[in-house]
């Protein structure tokens, strides 16, 4: 049968150190992308925005060229019969069918005047959408121009620190391994709740490394006997002393 080993508090102190240790080296590389991975995603969704814009206009005055279309028809239309009353006029009996037919004139003559009204506003609202894609299609461009710079500075950036990244990454996956579950969800939680990701602590000149609260000599020597894990009373972070931080290394 098997059995489990148990660790020393000091063997479970080291563990946690060099957690750290490997997590603040990831931390280092994932400052030097800075804000650029979200810059990059900003970009893209402003360009996938804009593209969207730009197709709408341009259904817009692919809508609007339809309605002149159907309106010149309707011209050409109105044409035809013009010409067909105006013929007929010519064989009238009385001047009751004159008038019918000259209505009937009148009514295709306002209507083309009606339409051409309409094709006229029709005409003067694609300039106005074509002011507005073209406007849109700048936009695009420069903010290409801008994320294809930001994708090229990240591109190298991460081809720079690729290998140290897959490296830190797999020695933090080992490292997790060695720390026990309770200690290794409290480390997770006090480092999503400092910006600067330290969840443990070297003691440094009478107080605690992070957050530089006095700790009292007796709180010391305890810390110094690695007997018991001892976190900071004011920010919650893991305390170890000075010899076992440095003593931890991390390739």
């Amino acid at each position: 049968m098997s059995t489990v080993k148990e660790y020393s508090v000091e063997e479970k102190l080291s563990s946690v150190v060099a957690l750290q240790k490997i997590e603040s080296k990831i931390d280092e590389i994932q400052i030097l992308k800075g804000e650029l991975p979200m810059e990059v995603s900003d970009l893209e969704d402003e360009i996938t925005g804009l593209n969207s814009r730009q197709t709408r206009i341009e259904e817009e005055i692919n809508g609007i060229q339809e309605f002149i279309n159907q309106k010149k028809n309707l011209i050409k239309e109105a044409e035809g019969l013009i010409k067909k009353y105006e013929k007929q006029s010519e064989n009238v009996k009385n001047s009751r069918e004159f008038e019918a037919i000259s209505k009937e004139i009148e009514m295709q003559q306002l209507e083309m005047k009606l339409a051409e009204k309409h094709i006229k506003d029709a005409n003067e609202e694609i300039s106005e959408k074509v002011v507005g894609l073209e406007k849109a299609k700048k936009n695009v461009g420069a903010k290409e121009g801008v994320l294809n710079t930001k994708k090229g500075e990240l591109e190298k950036i991460i081809a720079s620190t690729e290998k140290e990244e897959k490296h830190f990454g797999k020695l933090s996956s080992d490292a997790q391994s060695k720390v026990e579950e309770r200690l290794l969800h409290s480390f997770n939680r006090i480092r999503k709740n400092y910006r600067n990701g330290l969840a443990v602590v070297p003691v440094e000149r009478d107080a605690c490394g992070g957050c530089f609260n006095a700790i009292p000599p007796q709180r010391q020597s305890e810390i110094k006997q690695r007997k018991k894990i001892i976190v900071c009373e004011n920010c919650g972070r893991v305390l170890v002393d000075r010899d076992l931080f440095d003593g931890v290394e991390v390739k």
